[in-house]
């Protein structure tokens, strides 16, 4: 598409449209990249300490703008308010990080016969990132931090409905003092702002968050080029919980693993996995606490679930869920906006769509299971591998099944699975490469062998 457009941005608590943004074109990307690759060369030849100092400076700018990017967060993703503030903040910390790793950022001397070798880690030059909706600001981070602090320049593609942060901080770059097209944020529709930032052969290398399916056609289209890609797609994750775990902790921590932004997180944990022997005392714990679950306004201080992202979100999780289907049910606003109540289904095949598919909305499935062996194939039992939880008192147990399950980021009683300080990634359909932890910036470098002959 070579003529301009324009995309509305709606709050999705209200339907309301907050934003009108013009859409980038195939020719917007391909003088985007000539700004970006002059930009980056550059910032390659500039000194560590410098490049360090701006990204520190960046991180400070952010700072001092934490409301304002949480409250533009609020009202074009839906988020909750304590949400958004963590999100900005995550910017600000994986910044200064990022910023941290410059000057450590070296290569190897390796000993051989007749010489000396080392290897130079050099910047791959322009990378795209193509962010998604579901965590605006802190995804499309975790590609442009290590990416900027390894010497490349970055063109970020945030999602269709969520491009109002992603401007803001490009801005917020230039305030900083980072140089003209080297950090730049082109809003518009992922077939067109997208697919040409995927083709461009100027973009060494494409970083996406999102759907499995999309993911694939990502690597397709940067196989012709043999281009590099980091993938962070689906999830379906695992919440193990064995009888000789805490099972009330279990249990009072299950609804925020999965109902955390609307459900709408790869590493949700929607496979809620039981050890039968432990399973009704754990769902009279379970049915209370997704009672009590606050769903309403986002900008609300209290609320601890807002609405999805769109209609089509909305109707995709209604689809799931039929109007009959046992289990158990929070509440959620009438009127407008994209509203589902909390819901944990029972009683399903273990192959039920609900149970293998990535619903993608505050919906989790109950199942029983016996013993270990048990709990793994079932925690096994999907396409995807990216995070879960297993909640048990014994050691030895805990790290049985974490070595047994195929997923790249796991928890031992406890939920977390992202710290800007630790890898992050997928086994299986869940994606390729790991993304933040002490590694990142060599994901976004070539490795050069240099051999010095010492022979007279």
């Amino acid at each position: 598409m070579s003529t301009a457009y324009e995309q509305q941005v709606l709050n999705p608590a209200t339907e309301d449209v907050i934003a009108t943004v013009r859409g980038a074109t195939a020719a917007d990307v391909d003088a985007a990249v000539a700004r970006a690759r002059s930009a980056q060369r550059g910032w390659a030849a500039a000194a560590p300490a410098d490049r360090a100092r701006l990204l520190r400076r960046f991180a400070a700018v952010v700072d001092e703008h934490i409301e304002e990017l949480a409250q533009l967060e609020v009202r074009e993703a839906g988020h909750t308010i304590g949400n958004a503030r963590w999100e900005a903040g995550n910017v600000r910390d994986l910044l200064d990080f990022s910023a941290g790793g410059v000057e450590r950022l070296s290569g190897r001397q390796i000993p051989v016969a007749g010489g000396l070798d080392i290897t130079l880690l050099e910047p791959l030059g322009v990378i795209g990132v193509i962010a998604p909706w579901n965590f605006p600001m802190p995804i499309a981070a975790w590609g442009t931090a290590p990416a900027l602090a390894a010497g490349n320049a970055v063109i970020l593609k945030p999602a269709e409905t969520t491009p109002l942060t992603a401007l803001r901080l490009a801005e917020l770059a230039l305030e900083a003092g980072l140089p003209e097209g080297l950090f730049q944020v082109l809003a518009g529709a992922g077939a067109i702002a997208g697919d040409a930032l995927v083709a461009h052969p100027g973009v060494a290398k494409i970083v996406f968050t999102g759907s499995t399916r999309v993911g694939k056609q990502i690597m397709a289209k940067c196989a012709d080029r043999v281009k590099r890609v980091t993938l962070e797609l689906g999830g379906k994750s695992p919440n193990i919980v064995f009888a000789d775990a805490d099972i009330e902790a279990a249990a009072l921590a299950t609804p925020m693993s999965f109902l955390d932004n609307s459900g709408q997180d790869c590493c949700a944990r929607t496979r809620i996995l039981v050890q039968r022997t432990a399973y009704d005392r754990f769902m009279e714990l379970l049915g209370p606490a997704i009672e009590q679950i606050v769903v309403g306004d986002p900008a609300d201080e209290k609320t601890q679930m807002g609405p999805l992202i769109s209609r089509v979100q909305l109707d995709r999780v209604r689809s799931y869920v039929a109007d009959d289907a046992p289990g158990l049910r929070g509440s959620a606003p009438d009127g407008p906006g994209f509203w589902f109540p909390p819901t944990v289904l029972t009683g399903l095949d273990e192959d039920a769509p609900a149970a293998v598919e990535e619903v993608f909305g505050p919906v989790a499935v109950v199942l029983p299971f016996e013993d270990e062996e048990d709990a793994v194939r079932l925690a096994n039992a999907t396409e995807y591998g990216l995070s879960g939880s297993i909640w048990t008192r014994d050691v030895g147990r805990a790290l049985r099944v974490s070595r047994a399950v195929a997923a790249g980021n796991l928890s031992v009683n406890s939920h977390s699975s992202v710290r800007y300080s630790t890898p992050f990634g997928g086994y299986k359909q869940s994606g390729l490469g790991r993304e933040l932890g002490p590694d990142a910036l060599t994901a976004f470098t070539e490795t050069k062998n240099v051999f010095i002959s010492t022979e007279a």
